[in-house]
């Protein structure tokens, strides 16, 4: 099979798992808030804070060491493997005993417990990084689709039976450990790898040495992605960060839905062609290019129906959480047209450290930026996230562009296409909006409006820009006529 070929077979499954997980988990993430308050979605999100900064470290980078390498050795898996497994066990143990500290800090006695049993995650963590990173180097995307469609729909049937036998936030918990549990004994049950009893200091060396600066960026994002939660939940309390987070939730759940799938096979792809770099650049500009298209129409369609999803969906409880998600969906268009791929390129590239220089600075001065606005409320600190967001965006093209020579005006032109359709979207819906205010129908109401919207960003795509709807309708043609072989 070709390259071109893996590249679309692992999208079609990266697809099925990529959007079917996230539209499972979204479901059950709505029956969830129906079900609970905000306080117990703010002490979750406290509490995975705290364990996904530990997170940061099972790893060491070796995963993504694994997928870029051009060649691997049986030591360099062995390696990695118990490195995960040790440090794993180590982070259980301390999480147990500091997990007091954690919840006195934030004067939540209630947090300790579940920081304790939701560090199980840590084992799972360990046992799985390895397995899945020699799938998705091998682009078995097939596997990873089954495995996170079982483990999202059992975690999610667990999550809200215990909600409905009145567990409350402890349903949450019970969520993300069977989603872990799964996820492990499905990866080793399906791949065929098995570790040796071996470790390798040279090995680990080669995979540290790339895995540092994935380690090193993932350390600062984790600060740039997750001190607004930090501040939020110090300042202004659980109920406030359970506002914030549900629509912070929003945001990553549509984020994934539009870039998982390419950006789980870019990085593979994208590192077999690095010594290419005008394939590398036709392929940079077709992703961005073609996911542009549907991000911009979906997150300013958020962001002007934020107040008809948030009541639909979740309930008039949750209206305070409208302003954030409006504010959140400008951010999400960057993240998902940009970001996710320019900073794919330079790992491709082996360029690691570059990505690590440009977000800590991202990252100093968001804190900083958080630290200042967030005595103004949860709006503020989402308006200081996106406006930073936009401020530092420039700096990573500038060193796509010195990599692997795009051309600048030819990228940015390329945004025109959704940014005129999707004005015209916004301009339709708000005109809906006017007419159909005073009737008494929400759900049918935000069916019309999302049809509507839907029907004038197609047309302003196809009656202005002809050629591009029907390079659209032919790649469409191409994905779907794809046999899917057995892996």
């Amino acid at each position: 099979m070709s390259l071109r070929q893996k590249v679309i077979h692992g999208a079609i499954w990266s697809a099925i798992a990529s959007w079917g997980a996230q539209l499972t988990s979204t479901a059950v993430f709505l029956l969830l808030a129906r079900l609970l308050g905000a306080e117990a979605f703010g002490l979750i999100a406290l509490a995975s804070v705290f364990l996904a900064f530990m997170q940061l470290f099972l790893d060491q980078g070796f995963s993504q060491a694994i997928v870029q390498r051009d060649s691997i050795e049986t030591a360099h898996l062995d390696t990695a493997f118990w490195t995960s497994v040790a440090m794993s066990v180590l982070f259980v143990l301390g999480t147990i005993f500091g997990a007091g500290f954690v919840a006195n800090f934030y004067s939540e006695p209630s947090l300790a417990a579940i920081i304790r049993w939701m560090s199980l995650s840590f084992l799972f963590g360990g046992l799985s990084s390895v397995q899945s990173a020699i799938l998705q180097r091998n682009m078995q995307f097939k596997v990873l689709a089954a495995r996170s469609l079982v483990a999202t729909v059992a975690c999610g049937i667990a999550g809200v039976g215990a909600a409905y036998m009145g567990l409350g936030l402890w349903s949450l918990v019970i969520k993300e450990i069977v989603y872990g549990v799964t996820g492990a004994i499905l990866l080793w049950s399906t791949s065929d790898w098995r570790p040796g009893f071996r470790f390798s200091l040279r090995h680990f060396q080669e995979l540290f040495s790339f895995g540092i600066n994935v380690l090193g960026f993932n350390f600062i994002d984790f600060f740039n992605r997750r001190a607004d939660d930090l501040l939020i939940g110090y300042f202004l309390g659980t109920v406030a960060l359970g506002y914030y987070s549900v629509a912070y939730r929003i945001l990553l759940t549509i984020t994934g839905l539009l870039t998982n799938v390419t950006n789980q096979v870019a990085l593979p792809a994208l590192s077999r062609i690095q010594k290419e770099p005008e394939k590398m650049r036709n392929a940079f500009y077709k992703v961005t290019k073609y996911t542009s298209l549907v991000s911009f129409p979906v997150f300013l369609g958020v962001a002007v129906l934020a107040p008809e999803l948030v009541a639909v969906l979740f309930g008039k409880s949750w209206l305070p959480s409208v302003p954030i998600m409006q504010i959140l969906a400008f951010i999400g268009i960057l993240h998902s047209s940009v970001e996710y791929f320019t900073s794919t390129v330079l790992l491709a590239m082996n360029k690691p450290s570059w990505r690590l220089k440009i977000i800590l600075l991202t990252t100093v001065c968001n804190v900083i930026g958080f630290l200042v606005v967030v005595q103004w409320g949860i709006a503020a600190v989402a308006l200081c996230y996106v406006v930073f967001g936009y401020l530092f965006s420039p700096i990573s093209l500038v060193l796509v562009k010195r990599l692997i020579k795009i051309d600048l005006k030819q990228y940015l032109f390329q945004y025109r296409v959704p940014l005129f359709s999707a004005s015209i979207m916004v301009t339709c819906i708000l005109g809906m909006k006017q007419v159909l205010q005073s009737w008494p129908h929400p759900y049918i109401n935000l069916a019309v409006y999302i049809a509507g919207g839907a029907i004038s960003y197609s047309l302003g795509i196809a009656l202005f820009w002809p050629d591009l709807f029907h390079r659209m309708y032919k790649l469409a043609l191409a994905t779907a006529s794809f046999p899917i072989q057995k892996e």
